[in-house]
């Protein structure tokens, strides 16, 4: 039995890559996650009026356990990590709750860290009631998903494009010609490169970029002398959390978004790399979720998701190894530890970022629409109103967790109008693998 296995080949999710080769698509990843990635801190810091010294602690806590999770999810251990390549950041649906809650005195920043330790044990618990909703994902609804998510992400890489929200030079030529430099580049290396230099197409963007703003005078260093070499992030640093029942239940709420959201971003990548998600590995990705927002509370950070970015890019580069995404966690933990590196890094413009977001997104959201394209409308025209999509608009705000994210609104939608038109059980297995191989091809 052993020498039939070992004949067996590596799937191509699980190949190891030489150590140089690893490092460089695991540092493309990091640099297409990064800004996403120390956003929240810098958003939670400044309405907590933190000092800067206390929100650089944030950001290096926020590295540090992007990669811990990164880590947990794609090499996996125990019931934990879907063994994927997957980037694993902070979620931006808990934004708003938290924000809310830095605004009570009762509460503050260690408000936050209890509702995110619970919101941690609850998601983990909640895990596998989750992961037994896969029989309602289909392929017309898994490609109208993954349509939606790489459509709702076309927004993100615009508005890097233009230099980013809140810029008051926002949509200059200036920027959005270095962003369409960086488009052109990608493109360029993807069509006329071959074997490595193709697969880091969007790292030899990003650097062609950053080097042509270096030239322009358009980069500032700022902070980069006074970070320290070395900073060791451990629990509690800003004290002992508070709990408390309300927003721990509000955490709750976002941490089941999070969660429908992550089931969409684990199919997009199961498709990708033509492994398809099952239920029991779909539990052990979405446990994960809850258990890096756990250790997110614990380790002065904040809630946990797979970033959707980074699926853009495994298509964009073909590469589907897990590993790269663990050399990619490696990094992140150096960045947490080392915070001049994380200051370098963070120095890159965001409109340079943007020309690479445009590519990846897209890439996504062809994904969804390869999948679509092998949907039977003739024979079953009630799969139309599936693909259809609507999305609300005036809530009461205490909704706001739920109803402001058009994945997870796009996502229900498409559920439920398939149940209604199809009934339960109409995704079988070769379905789920018909609609890999067209991703795959």
């Amino acid at each position: 039995m052993s020498s039939v296995e070992s004949s067996q080949p590596t799937h191509p999710v699980d190949e190891k890559l030489p150590l140089l080769r690893l490092l460089a698509l695991g540092m493309q990843h990091v640099m297409v996650m990064y800004a996403g990635a120390i956003a929240v801190p810098l958003i939670i810091g400044g309405a907590l009026k933190l000092p800067k010294d206390q929100i650089a602690l944030l950001i290096n806590a926020d590295l540090f356990a992007c990669g811990i999770v990164t880590l947990i999810q794609t090499l996996g251990f125990w019931k934990f990590g879907i063994r994927l390549p997957v980037m694993m950041g902070v979620t931006f649906a808990a934004v708003g709750p938290m924000v809310a809650m830095a605004g009570n005195p009762s509460l503050g920043l260690l408000g936050i860290y209890g509702a995110v330790i619970g919101a941690g044990v609850f998601a983990t618990l909640a895990a596998p009631l989750v992961g037994r909703l896969l029989p309602l994902f289909p392929p017309v609804v898994t490609g109208t998903v993954i349509a939606i998510i790489g459509i709702s992400l076309m927004r993100v890489g615009i508005t890097w494009a233009g230099g980013g929200a809140g810029n008051p030079n926002f949509g200059d030529p200036l920027y959005l010609g270095i962003a369409l430099f960086v488009l052109a580049v990608i493109l360029l290396v993807t069509k006329y490169a071959k074997g490595f230099w193709a697969n880091i197409s969007v790292l030899l963007g990003i650097v062609a970029g950053f080097a042509l703003t270096m030239l322009l005078g358009l980069v500032s260093f700022d902070g980069v002398g006074q970070a320290k070499w070395v900073d060791v992030i451990y629990p509690f640093q800003f004290g002992m959390p508070v709990f408390e029942f309300w927003s721990i239940l509000t955490m709750s709420l976002v941490m089941i978004v999070v969660m429908i959201e992550s089931t969409g971003m684990f199919l997009a990548v199961g498709e990708m790399v033509g492994r398809p998600v099952t239920p029991e590995q779909l539990t052990r990705g979405l446990r994960t979720d809850g258990l890096g927002t756990l250790i997110g509370g614990v380790f002065n950070t904040f809630p946990y998701t797979s970033f959707s970015q980074n699926v853009g890019l495994v298509g964009i580069t073909g590469v589907r190894s897990r590993w790269v995404c663990v050399a990619g966690g490696v990094i992140l933990v150096a960045f947490g530890l080392f915070p001049k590196l994380a200051h370098v890094v963070a120095s890159v413009p965001t409109y340079v970022l943007g020309g690479a977001g445009l590519v990846m997104f897209g890439m996504v959201a062809a994904t969804g629409i390869k999948i679509l394209a092998k949907v039977d409308y003739t024979a079953n025209r009630g799969n139309i109103y599936v693909v259809a999509d609507k999305i609300f608009q005036k809530m009461p705000p205490f909704l706001s967790p739920l109803l402001h994210s058009g994945i997870l609104l796009g996502t229900i939608a498409a559920v439920l109008l398939n149940l209604f038109f199809n009934g339960l059980g109409k995704a079988s297995s070769a379905e789920f693998v018909a609609a890999a191989k067209t991703a795959e091809a």
